[in-house]
């Protein structure tokens, strides 16, 4: 079994906050390290400014680990790089792009790397760079997707590397964490689950629509276009499928969907906005404390695993 992700990071739980664009700040990314997990602050869509604000307001907030995430698509990566450098988070996760040029300056600054890969030849390529740790994403999580799901990049990739595996998609409880340990995962990654914490900052209308939806509600865009976003099934998802199985030019398609995550998230139109969250979606019951979500999802894990020895083949 790979390592703990907890030994890596210096963390109690094995559980990673997602970074959600135009969501995970410094007020989320504390709460939930300040609850055992490891927060995240996300870079996605922000300035350099911002990345910097957020991180020295999450120092004032915490004295536990938190981490960055890097969109590698955005055109300041390497000014934001620049600025996570010399604030020091504990570690970033990297995604969207190739990490490895940036290696040996976060290495030189002493922050951990967690690239987020989505197959087996991506991770040994990372871990032979040098990476701390992996996140590896199933298709069940929300946002852009991949084509493998959690279950089948569990079974492949956590045998194939000595790094820790963090596994990410459609994780929402105990439940879900004790099996990824059980396979041999070094922790879950949580995105979706955070969304209804009393710290995220995401608009309310978010949360009520997530807490109000049913174990069906999540659907998939852009399949065609080669950028597959999971999200809520709402008005806009429905007619943006609808075009995209009626031929509708891709430049169109993107034109249409450019800036609806941060209409529904920062906004609130959640008709009109893409909500992106992952398929586990009857665990968001209710809006509560980050501790309160972490503690609960710890006792649940720890009861099935407690229980996991009474289990015959």
């Amino acid at each position: 079994m790979n390592k703990s992700i907890c030994n890596v990071l210096g963390i109690k739980y094995p559980i990673i906050q997602g970074g959600m664009a135009w969501v995970s700040e410094a007020k989320l990314a504390s709460a939930v390290s300040n609850a055992g997990g490891a927060g995240i602050i996300s870079s996605g869509g922000r300035t350099t400014e911002y990345v910097r604000e957020q991180i020295q307001l999450a120092r004032t907030l915490t004295a536990k680990p938190f981490g960055v995430n890097i969109m590698l698509m955005a055109p300041n990566k390497e000014e934001i790089i620049d600025v996570v450098c010399e604030e020091k988070p504990a570690f970033v996760t990297l995604g969207a792009g190739n990490p490895v040029p940036f290696f040996e300056k976060l290495k030189a600054a002493g922050i951990k790397i967690i690239p987020v890969v989505p197959n087996v030849k991506l991770a040994q390529r990372v871990e032979k760079a040098g990476a701390d740790a992996v996140v590896v994403e199933g298709m069940e999580a929300g946002g852009h997707i991949g084509v493998l799901t959690t279950m089948a990049l569990m079974t492949q990739v956590i045998h194939e590397v000595e790094i820790p595996v963090v596994v990410a998609g459609g994780f929402a409880d105990g439940r879900g964490l004790a099996a990824a340990l059980v396979m041999g995962a070094a922790g879950v990654q949580m995105g979706t689950r955070f969304l209804v914490a009393e710290e995220c900052v995401v608009h309310v209308n978010v949360k009520t629509k997530l807490i109000a939806s049913v174990d069906t509600d999540s659907i998939v865009t852009g399949q065609s276009m080669g950028h597959a976003v999971r999200g809520v099934k709402n008005k806009f998802s429905l007619n943006f499928l609808e075009m995209e199985k009626n031929g509708t030019p891709e430049a169109e398609l993107i034109r249409l969907a450019t800036g609806t995550n941060k209409l529904a998230a920062v906004d609130g139109d959640v008709e009109n906005g893409m909500v992106q969250a992952g398929q586990s979606l009857l665990p968001l019951k209710k809006i509560e404390p980050a501790k309160k979500i972490i503690d609960s999802i710890v006792l649940e894990a720890r009861a099935i695993l407690d229980n996991a020895p009474s289990i015959h083949v």
